[in-house]
């Protein structure tokens, strides 16, 4: 009876991992598709980069309110206008003609990851019998990731081998979508809160916020190098081998967080504070070969990069997710995700956009080397703070529990 309730726990836990995974594919999906749009509607880096950071703001206005409705409301009641949002997004994409329509379909598509990574990687953990709760975050971090990375291959083996890329791939990421609106129908909301919803800012209590800076710290630089390589990693692909490539750009993406997934997987068994100690050595040296990559205009290098940023991400994310849902009560778990995603994406949308436009005016050697100096200075302080001081709470493991 034990091991039947166990299969079906794991199953209900895959199951709610697939809706995380089917958002973030959309979340990715248009980074190899960029050049197409540059070819028709006529836009330089800067204006890239605000379109990619129209993503970065949805996600965050979601992210304010998201965690308290979704630990108020229950998490189904908060899933399903994401994924309804999430189909929207993928048919303005499908229809995209002009830069303000596809605007509009990023900041769908970033309010629609705001929902499903305040209440869509709760609602996996929850979904876990109690003593498999490290498998279970292992599985919504992993789903995240694994999502991330294969919207971009999609894309990228589309752009290259299909006609009307742009229709072929939102219309498969619609019956994606579709498929995880069906799971989503079959699971039962439990609504949480009780009372009158107020919203109000997000906020961490006092004993854990220590915790949720600590994962900022190095998630934060983590993303941004990720971030970096899907909207200016297309621009550098096609200077480096003086053509765009969209399978090139898509499989760069996809191996950036395959890698993502690869470490998470390694390092479930280390303490965070290796994990965490990995993760900014593996942001610092990304930006090391960006920057080696400018120089002598290596793409092989570049992808180097690339893989060494998804494990700064991979990593960082892993280990504040293991601490957010070891330390982090269950009804204030979902706005504690929010105030840590809030912070790294932060950012991630910032630091971009400034290199987009500084990349227009004073060239790429100026704007590439500025991003990748901003980013190791992030994580080498990140650094130099984990190993003066380490609280408490985050030596614990990041493994799960068979």
């Amino acid at each position: 009876m034990s091991s039947s309730h166990s299969i079906k726990s794991s199953m209900a836990v895959y199951r709610t991992a697939w809706i995380v995974t089917a958002i973030f594919i959309l979340s990715n999906a248009a980074t190899p598709l960029y050049s197409f749009w540059q070819q028709s509607l006529g836009f330089a880096s800067g204006v890239l980069t605000v379109i990619f950071a129209c993503y970065i703001i949805g996600l965050l206005l979601t992210l304010t309110v998201a965690g308290q409705a979704s630990d108020h409301y229950g998490r189904k009641a908060l899933l399903l206008p994401c994924v309804g949002l999430a189909i929207i997004a993928a048919i303005l994409f499908d229809q995209a003609h002009s830069i303000g329509v596809l605007m509009l379909a990023r900041f769908l598509t970033g309010v629609s990851v705001g929902l499903v990574v305040s209440g869509g990687m709760a609602n996996v953990v929850e979904h876990a019998q109690p003593h498999r709760k490290h498998f279970a975050s292992l599985m919504a971090s992993v789903a995240m990731v694994a999502g991330a990375g294969t919207g971009p291959l999609l894309a990228g083996v589309v752009a290259q081998y299909l006609p009307n890329p742009i229709h072929t791939v939102f219309r498969v990421e619609i019956a994606i979508l579709c498929v995880a609106l069906l799971a989503l129908l079959n699971q039962k909301n439990q609504k949480l809160g009780g009372g009158t919803f107020k919203p109000r800012l997000p906020t961490v209590a006092k004993e854990n916020l220590g915790i949720v800076l600590l994962g900022i710290a190095f998630f934060g630089p983590g993303i941004t190098s990720t971030s970096f390589i899907l909207s200016l990693g297309p621009k550098l692909i096609a200077t480096f081998l003086d053509v765009n490539s969209p399978l090139v750009t898509g499989c760069m993406a996809f191996s950036m967080f395959l890698v993502a997934v690869g470490v998470q997987f390694a390092a479930k068994r280390y303490s965070s504070r290796t994990v965490f100690s990995l993760s900014g050595i593996g942001t610092v040296f990304s930006m090391i070969f960006v920057w080696i990559a400018l120089e002598i205009g290596s793409a092989p290098w570049l992808i180097v990069s690339a893989l060494l940023a998804g494990a700064g991400q991979g990593l960082g994310q892993l280990g504040a997710l293991t601490l957010i849902a070891d330390r982090v009560p269950a009804q204030r778990r979902a706005e504690a995700n929010a105030v840590f995603n809030m912070g790294g994406y932060v950012p991630a949308g910032a630091i971009p956009v400034l290199t987009g436009y500084l990349i227009d005016f004073w060239g790429l050697s100026i704007g590439i080397s500025s991003l990748a100096l901003i980013i190791a200075s992030l994580a080498s302080l990140a650094l130099m703070q984990l190993w003066r001081h380490v609280p408490k709470q985050s030596q614990t493991r990041t493994h799960g529990e068979a």
